[in-house]
């Protein structure tokens, strides 16, 4: 028996998030451990779930599983939480219009500039010296 669910990706930064939802009993997990456990830092869960709470869905009747690598906490909840739209899109298209008017399928573009030769980090230059 295999268990329907959808799924989204999210990107942002350096990190990758791929999100399933599928009916449940409202468990979230990320990365083999409890959404809160992984997600500690005080806002960034709300924020994840902002998705959801724009949809008119309710988190207890849905099981989200999340597998997440690359990049820092910001990074990593950000793809997270465009995952999670896209998966909202997929289960019902409806969704959409909620989801643009809160931003959540837009994709943020900007990444870290590289290093130029001649300068120290991206834009840096070593100090000027006239002799």
């Amino acid at each position: 028996m295999s268990v329907q669910y959808f799924e989204g990706i999210g990107r942002r930064k350096q990190s990758i998030a791929r999100v399933r939802i599928m009916a449940g009993s409202g468990r979230f997990i990320v990365n083999d451990k409890d959404a809160p456990a992984f997600f500690n830092r005080l806002g960034d869960l709300e924020a994840i779930l902002a998705p959801m709470k724009a949809a008119g869905q309710d988190t207890k009747i849905y099981d989200i599983t999340v597998v997440v690598n690359g990049g820092g906490v910001t990074g990593q909840t950000d793809s997270v939480q465009l995952g999670l739209a896209r998966a909202l899109v997929k289960m019902n298209p409806e969704n959409v219009p909620a989801m643009r008017k809160g931003g959540f399928l837009t994709r943020d573009a900007r990444v870290k500039e590289r290093k130029k030769p001649g300068l120290k980090r991206a834009r840096k230059a070593p100090t000027y010296t006239k002799r």
